[in-house]
């Protein structure tokens, strides 16, 4: 079986260089699988008590018939946001579940979650970012939902969004110790709905290719 390796991953990391032919960064199959692993390992969890917070904010009301890979890579497609990007919307969402331990990774969630700190993070990350209504388009919402998400994600983190070089290599240096040992990483693994996730980007191509390059549209 294929597996990402270390070297690959640490040169997205560190050396990616954008170009228009740029491949999707293989950091995005590394955060699937950790994501879908922790959405299935969730799922198994059975809460006692179903208490209602304010991140029920992130909640859709049906969730997205959308996988997380699929969902990263329309991102990446539209936004080209580098390999660091994603690796700090990861710290981003780690901060956000031990600061609020009650909150749990779902099906429901997950797409909101991750277009927003996908969107912050690339704000403090890149030099040159597209507006709120551009992210909302990418991510399926309406450019006032979006606005709402930023707003209720930055304080409930506290405005805790300064990341450090030695953070953030740990956190790389994490990825690449999952995948050294294997860790769930197998690209076979990840793409387990590569049919699917396939013939959705054909019909999503289909759509944009008749629409102009800005109107990118899914409804969260």
């Amino acid at each position: 079986m294929a597996l990402i390796s270390p070297r690959t991953l640490r040169h997205d990391l560190y050396s990616y260089s954008y170009q228009e032919d740029s491949k999707t960064p293989s950091v995005i199959s590394v955060l699937t699988s950790l994501i879908e692993r922790t959405l299935a390992r969730n799922a198994r969890v059975k809460t006692k008590t179903k208490t209602k917070t304010k991140t029920i904010v992130f909640d859709c009301i049906e969730a997205p018939d959308m996988t997380v890979q699929s969902y990263l890579e329309r991102i990446f497609r539209y936004t080209k946001a580098g390999p660091s990007v994603y690796v700090v919307a990861y710290i981003y969402i780690d901060r956000f579940c031990h600061l609020h331990p009650d909150f749990r990774l779902g099906p429901a969630n997950v797409h909101r979650l991750l277009i927003t700190t996908v969107m912050l993070a690339s704000k403090y990350v890149e030099d040159k970012n597209y507006r709120n209504s551009y992210f909302a388009r990418v991510g399926g919402l309406t450019t006032e939902q979006m606005n709402k998400l930023e707003v209720e994600f930055l304080f409930m983190m506290k405005f805790k969004l300064h990341v450090n070089v030695s953070v953030y290599e740990s956190y790389c240096s994490h990825l690449e110790r999952e995948v050294s040992s294997g860790g769930g990483y197998q690209i076979e693994r990840t793409l387990r709905c590569a049919i699917e996730i396939k013939s959705k980007q054909r019909f999503n191509n289909n759509i944009n290719n008749n629409n102009s390059d800005n109107d990118h549209r899914l409804f969260l």
